[in-house]
């Protein structure tokens, strides 16, 4: 009997050729939309893997009722929507999809960043709307972005990336991580600062945080009273690092200037949100890594990384390396 292996959403057939060959492989039929839940817990009781989305819950319910699970292949870099501790005391290998989507989503937050800074979506809704009557000085007047300083908090690859695009833009470059960067530093002129004195002097401060216990909720209400009044805050890493109504309150209150936003602290987040009631906000829905390129490297990881565990090779992207041990 082949193993099984559930998809927690539909993905193009040509994708996961790699599994269909050798398993007996179910999708769930929604492309957009999540199984429920009481579908991926029946689902997990029959999986030898699944391949999961970071808007999948995979908890110590999900994991406990997998009795023949040996991996979860998280289709994202991404995985605090799976609970690590409970599934390496399981055995269960759980894989990420890193490296292949860095330059896609730094692409997609320096066009956020851009974007935000010449109110983009702003303009675009105005000339569709028919307000375009005139040429005036000021009109949908934004910010400057060559030669301003990004303070970029969270230096991993995504970071480090978004850094290189920014040193073409003739940018100051300040950094924040947990840890120095000589190299980064040394190909792009970045500067390491507190994470205080970042957010006091950038005129972009840009968020690729990974989210920890450490950073859920780092940007605060006084954190965004320290920043600049012209500053622009741009989220693309992880929704919950951000206090979001301390962020309506610091763009209502014009303490910052805007903020461009890829990342909700609950996804997907609703049409009466506060934040999408402000025209200072560009939002849009997660999308950091979608590209058509991008998204199919990633499927094709996740597959490699099930099959490999399966058949009793190693996978190329192992989260809980502590499982093998």
């Amino acid at each position: 009997m082949k193993p099984y292996i559930f998809i927690t959403r539909k993905l193009p057939e040509e994708t996961i050729l790699e599994l269909t060959e050798k398993f007996d492989v179910k999708m769930w039929e929604q492309e957009d939309f999540p199984a429920p839940r009481e579908v991926l817990l029946a689902e997990a009781k029959k999986a030898s893997g699944i391949i999961t989305m970071l808007s999948d819950k995979v908890d110590e319910e999900l994991l406990s009722a997998g009795e023949n699970l040996k991996v979860i292949a998280n289709l994202a870099v991404g995985f605090d929507n799976i609970d690590l501790k409970a599934a390496t005391e399981r055995g269960i290998i759980v894989t990420n999809t890193p490296d292949v989507l860095t330059e896609t989503t730094a692409d997609l937050t320096f066009a956020l960043l851009m974007a935000t800074a010449r109110r983009i979506v702003e303009a675009a809704d105005y000339i569709k709307a028919g307000k375009w009557e005139g040429w005036s000085p000021y009109l949908l007047a934004g910010h400057d972005v060559y030669g301003k300083t990004i303070g970029i908090v969270g230096m991993g690859k995504i970071g480090e990336a978004v850094a290189r695009r920014a040193k073409g833009f003739g940018m100051e470059i300040l950094y924040h991580n947990r840890s120095r960067k000589p190299e980064a530093e040394k190909e792009t002129g970045a500067v390491y600062r507190s994470f205080e004195d970042l957010v006091s002097t950038a005129d972009y401060v840009v968020s690729l945080a990974p989210l920890t216990d450490e950073t859920r909720h780092l940007f605060t209400a006084d954190v965004f009273a320290k920043m600049k009044k012209s500053a622009i805050f741009i989220n693309a890493g992880r929704g919950p690092v951000v206090d979001e109504q301390a962020l309506y309150h610091a763009l209502q209150k014009k303490e910052i200037a805007a903020a461009g936003l890829d990342v909700f602290e609950k996804e997907p987040i609703p049409t009466n949100h506060p934040l999408l009631e402000l025209p200072n906000v560009t939002a849009i829905p997660h999308i950091g890594s979608a590209s058509t390129d991008t998204r199919t490297a990633m499927i094709k990881l996740c597959c490699t990384n099930v099959k490999a565990v399966l058949t009793g090779d190693s996978p190329k992207s192992i989260v809980n390396k502590a499982v093998l041990q």
